[in-house]
């Protein structure tokens, strides 16, 4: 099952303190976290524990989210693990727009946040090829 990413748009670098305050004093905890950016803004890309409250608080602060769809695995935490997952995704002809991982392990597992434009089938590529799917419940207990 797919969980929910968000993805804030940064027009000023400084913000980041601001926005993971903002977050954490209202109970939003981040799971993973990406940012890219240019010399002009940035895109901050977030698993968090409740993503709509999370647009909710950033919205009312004039903040510009959106919510997206990705898949959220688990893959050996060993040389080789990751290319088990994308093999399967290839081998399905599934393309991944971006991946990052999450700021914590569980076990000997390596949590991986992939986005593709296909979810579902991209899901059961990976369930087909022995990879584990987390869901909105799994990441809420992490």
């Amino acid at each position: 099952m797919a969980i929910e990413q968000i993805s804030v748009f940064m027009p000023e670098k400084a913000c980041l303190l601001w926005l993971t305050r903002l977050l954490g004093d209202n109970g939003v905890n981040i799971r993973a976290l990406s940012i890219a950016d240019t010399t002009d803004f940035g895109i901050l890309r977030l698993i968090v524990s409740e993503p709509a409250r999370a647009e909710i608080v950033l919205g009312r602060e004039g903040v510009t989210v959106t919510r997206t769809e990705v898949v959220a695995m688990e893959v050996e935490d060993r040389p080789g693990g990751l290319a088990r997952a994308l093999t399967a995704l290839e081998g399905a002809r599934i393309g991944i727009e971006y991946l990052y991982g999450f700021v914590e392990k569980k076990e000997d597992r390596a949590l991986i946040v992939l986005r593709v434009e296909e979810v579902a089938a991209a899901e059961k590529a990976l369930v087909r090829a022995g990879i584990r799917i987390l869901n909105p419940d799994d990441v809420r207990r992490l």
